[in-house]
């Protein structure tokens, strides 16, 4: 599981930061929705790819499954339950997935202009999924000026596609 780091031209339109969370998993593994929906979105513009889905959840916000290994099998206006198989995972490039197979999970508002922060809206177990990332000298790429900025999953924020740069510094480090 990945959260942001200096890729700011990758993610230009995200505010310079990585908005949202990678899971690392083998290729072919079922993904799964995280809750109750309505498909909105197949392919479609959102990035992600080689391919996509977009969920519209009751509450307002919408969850987007990326990376995923083929089309899903979904129609647009299908409804899901919590659960329910979505896709599959598959790799950023391409179908063969030998570069870094991982589930891409965003979630977004109704617009999907804005990305929020998945672990304070989706109960689970992040201290096991994440092995360890909020324990001390556990840190996602830092800023010189800062380094105390963004340092867990707790406290990544919030992006507005087409925002101001957040990531805009030229000195980071990776412990």
């Amino acid at each position: 599981m990945t959260a942001y780091w200096n890729q700011r031209v990758l993610y230009a339109g995200g505010q310079g930061l990585h908005f949202g969370i990678d899971f690392a998993a083998q290729c072919g593994t079922v993904v799964r929705a995280i809750g109750e929906g309505v498909v909105v979105a197949i392919d479609g513009p959102y990035g992600a790819g080689p391919h996509n889905l977009v969920l519209a959840h009751p509450n307002g916000y919408r969850s987007l499954y990326g990376h995923l290994l083929e089309r899903p099998p979904l129609e647009i206006g299908q409804r899901i339950d919590r659960g329910d198989p979505v896709g599959l995972v598959g790799a950023p490039v391409g179908s063969t997935c030998d570069q870094a197979p991982h589930l891409h999970l965003e979630i977004r508002d109704v617009t999907m202009r804005r990305a929020y922060n998945p672990v304070h809206l989706i109960e689970a177990d992040w201290r096991g999924l994440t092995l360890g990332l909020s324990l001390p000298g556990q840190r996602f790429v830092l800023w010189y000026g800062d380094p105390t900025l963004w340092r867990t999953l707790w406290d990544q924020p919030e992006i507005d596609f087409g925002g101001v740069a957040r990531n805009a510094w030229q000195d980071v480090w990776a412990p």
